[in-house]
C-alpha cells in the first residue's frame, strides 16, 4: 500500500504556466510552456534568475507568448550536466529542442520536426493526437511520453535507442492505459526516472483536444517498472490541480519525495511549487 501527502513548498513570482522542473542541489530549474526563458530558482536564498533560451525576432515578448505562437516547452529532463527542453510537437511551431549545458551555460537549438514526424508514423498518431509532455534520457535511450488527451486517447511511451534525438531512425511505441475519473481517462503530464522505476504524473482533463484546455478532474502519481513497462501503482493526489512537472527531491528507505509544478492556464506570472511525499 502507498500513501501520499501533498503540501506547498514554495511560491515564486515571475514564472507563469510552469510545465517542467528539475532540482540539482539548491537550484530548481523551471520552464513555462509560453515562455522563452529557463528559470533558475535558488530554494535557499529564494532568488530567481532568468536565462534566455529563445531568440525569435518575430516575437514581441518572451513571457506570456500568445498560444498560437508559443514554443510549448512542456518537457524538462536532465542527463550528465545537461538540461533538455522540448516542445510538445502539438503544432508545427512546437518542435524545438534546447540543450542547455549547466557548466558552460551555453545552449544548442535543434529542430525535432523530422523526429516527431517519424514518431507519429510509427505509432499511427495524427497531428491532433500527438502531444509530448514528458521525457527521460539515460544517455543511450530516450523515453518520450505522449499525453493521450486527444480524441483517440493515445497515451503511450516512445522508446528509442538513439542518443541524438534529432536524428533518430527507429523507435517503438508502447500504448498505456491510465486511471480515469468519472469516465475521463487521465493522461501523462510528466515523468522522472528513480533507479528502476518511472514515476509519472497524469491529469484527467475533460477535453478531447491537445490544444484547447478543459475542466480539470484531478491528478495522479504512479510508477511504472523500467524493464517491463508495467504499472506498479497509482494514487489520486488532487481533485483540482493540473500538475505538469515532476522532479526528485529526496528518498529514504520508506519514502520518496518529489517537487511538482502546476500549469494554471493563466497569464499571471506566479507559480506554486508543491512537495509530494510517497510513503511505502
Amino acid at each position: 500500500m502507498h500513501s501520499t501527502t501533498l503540501e506547498v513548498f514554495a511560491e515564486i513570482d515571475g514564472i507563469g504556466s510552469a510545465s517542467g522542473l528539475f532540482l540539482q542541489e539548491d537550484l530548481l530549474y523551471i520552464i513555462g510552456d509560453n515562455s522563452g526563458y529557463l528559470n533558475e530558482y535558488n530554494i535557499k536564498t529564494r532568488k530567481l534568475r532568468k536565462i534566455q533560451i529563445l531568440f525569435d525576432n518575430s516575437l514581441n515578448q518572451l513571457e506570456n507568448i500568445p498560444k498560437s505562437l508559443k514554443p510549448d516547452f512542456e518537457i524538462l529532463c536532465h542527463h550528465d550536466n545537461k538540461l533538455y527542453i522540448l516542445g510538445s510537437g502539438s503544432t508545427p511551431k512546437r518542435n524545438l529542442m534546447i540543450e542547455f549545458d549547466l557548466k558552460t551555460q551555453k545552449f544548442v537549438q535543434k529542430d525535432l520536426t523530422s523526429t516527431y514526424t517519424k514518431l507519429k508514423a510509427i505509432a499511427k498518431i495524427d497531428d491532433q493526437n500527438f502531444n509530448l509532455e514528458g521525457a527521460i534520457f539515460t544517455g543511450t535511450e530516450w523515453m518520450l511520453f505522449n499525453r493521450g488527451n486527444g480524441i483517440e486517447a493515445k497515451n503511450g511511451i516512445f522508446k528509442t535507442q538513439e542518443a541524438d534525438l534529432a536524428k533518430i531512425q527507429q523507435a517503438q511505441f508502447n500504448y498505456f492505459k491510465l486511471p480515469n475519473i468519472d469516465h475521463v481517462e487521465s493522461s501523462f503530464t510528466d515523468a522522472a526516472l528513480v533507479k528502476n522505476e518511472i514515476f509519472f504524473i497524469a491529469t484527467a482533463e475533460d477535453s478531447q483536444s491537445t490544444y484547447a484546455d478543459g475542466e480539470i478532474m484531478g491528478s495522479f502519481i504512479g510508477s511504472i517498472n523500467l524493464q517491463s513497462l508495467k504499472l506498479t501503482f497509482s494514487n489520486k493526489i488532487s481533485g483540482k490541480h493540473k500538475f505538469e512537472g515532476i522532479t526528485l527531491f529526496s528518498q529514504t528507505e520508506h519514502s520518496t519525495t518529489f517537487l511538482l509544478c502546476e500549469d494554471r492556464d493563466t497569464e499571471e506570472l506566479k507559480t506554486v511549487i508543491y512537495k509530494l511525499a510517497i510513503n511505502f
